[in-house]
This record gives structure tokens, sequence and C-alpha cells, in this order.
């Protein structure tokens, strides 16, 4: 069970191997199982898991992350945050992925798709899922007692509980999509598709464009359009004035 539940977590799917890993310590604790083969387990199922990723991020590109990217509550933003967030650490960022929320995911196929080698992915990921279950497995060993303490209450109030926490995500989820709904409103007026843009440009109307993607999205895909101002997004408080002002301005990113 063990191993199916981290890999099936790492593999994408929402089912959170957190309950999971500390009930192996609690169950470590009381001499039911062994500590380092249950922290193998878990290591071996969590790189498997991201390898998978890895290498569709290799061959697949930053189409991997998008598709990834679409099942998250901030879609619109998911893409360039796990990219800079990447960017910034790199390799680093493979050993804490697994505690950040969103990075875990993303991490093992933005590895792929910014080529690192094999070898130090596998190296990284696994010191990173080691550390990652290790602690968990460690935190139900050192509090097995009151984890059964917490395992009593729940059988006790077990439905309420449980129907508190559903009505609880139920709420949430109602307002992040309203929220995104209403951003989207708000924006509807002020997107254009790029095959509007290339008539645009086919009659020989004025416009800048200005090229937003983060650098390592462009090694992928060295396209751009014609005559477009490259910047990232956090050059434009510093780069705004090379924008002209009087013809359309239009923005595009990964």
């Amino acid at each position: 069970m063990l191993f199916a539940w981290v890999l099936l977590e790492q593999a994408g799917l929402p089912v959170p191997s957190l309950p999971i890993l500390l009930a192996t310590g609690s169950m470590a604790a009381m001499g039911h199982v062994s500590v380092g083969m249950a922290l193998l387990i878990a290591v071996i199922a969590a790189v498997i898991g991201d390898y998978g990723w890895y290498e569709l991020g290799r061959h697949k590109g930053i189409k991997v992350l998008a598709f990834l990217c679409k099942m998250s509550l901030e879609p619109d933003s998911c893409v360039r945050q796990t990219e800079s967030a990447f960017a910034k650490q790199g390799l680093r960022s493979l050993v804490v992925a697994k505690f950040i929320p969103g990075l875990s995911t993303a991490a093992p196929p933005l590895a792929g798709v910014f080529k690192l080698p094999v070898g130090k992915f596998l190296l990284f990921d696994s010191v990173g899922a080691f550390l990652w279950a290790g602690l968990y497995i460690g935190l139900g060993a050192a509090f097995a007692k009151q984890l059964r303490e917490v395992e009593e209450k729940i059988s006790q109030v077990g439905g309420s509980l449980l129907a508190a926490a559903l009505i609880g995500l139920g709420l949430y989820l109602v307002w992040k999509l309203v929220k995104r709904q209403m951003f989207i409103r708000e924006l509807r007026m002020a997107r254009i598709d790029a095959e509007t843009v290339k008539r645009m440009m086919d009659r020989g109307e004025e416009m800048v464009i200005v090229d937003l993607r983060h650098p390592k999205a462009i090694e992928q895909e060295p396209y751009t359009i014609l005559g477009a101002l490259r910047m990232t997004p956090e050059e434009l408080s510093e780069k705004h004035e090379q924008i002209p002002r009087d013809r359309d301005v239009i923005l595009y990113c990964t």
C-alpha cells in the first residue's frame, strides 16, 4: 500500500501520501514494520514516478508543464511561477520540491524540459525523496502515541469531521472558481488570439508585440514573432519606456 500510494501521488493523482507515511512511522514505532525498509520503499516509489515525469518533460517540452498547470487552481500563473522558481534554484529545487505545493509536481518535468543530466536528476531527486519520506515517517514514529489518540477521536466523530472537511473544501473550491471567472471576465475584452494578430500584421496595421516568455521557454522553442520586443515581466518596470504608446501593444507569454 505504501509503494502504490506514493507512486500514485508522484504520478499526479490527488492521493496525498502524508497520512500513509505518518501511519507507517507509527507502525514502525510499535515494531510492526522496518523503518529502513519503509523508507526505501517510499523513496523508490517516489523516484519512479518523478522519473516518468522527467522523461515526459525531456521529450514533450514545456507542453507537459502547461498540461499539469491546467489541473491547478491557479492555471494562469502556474507556468510562470514554477518556471521562475526552478530556474532560480535549479537542481537544489529537487531537494525541497516535495515540501512545496505545486513545485512538487512540476519540478521533475521541468528538470526534463531544462535538459538536466539524468544522473544528477536521479541523485538530487532521491535525496529530496529521502528527506521528504524520512521526515514524515520519523514524525509518525516520534508521535505514535498521539496519532493513536487522534485515530480514536476521529473514529468517534468520523462522520461529522469528514462532512465538515468536505464542506470546507467545497466552499474553498467554489470561491477560487468564482474569483477566477471574475478575473477572466475582466480580461476577456483585452485578449486576442494568434490568428487575429496574424491578420492584423498581414493588413499592415501598426502594433508593438512584447515577448514575455521565460528565457528557458525560449530555449525550448527558439522562435519569436518578427520585430517583437523581448523582456521578462520583471523587466517591464525598468524597460517600459521602450514600448511606444501610439499604437496597440500586444503581450504574449508561454
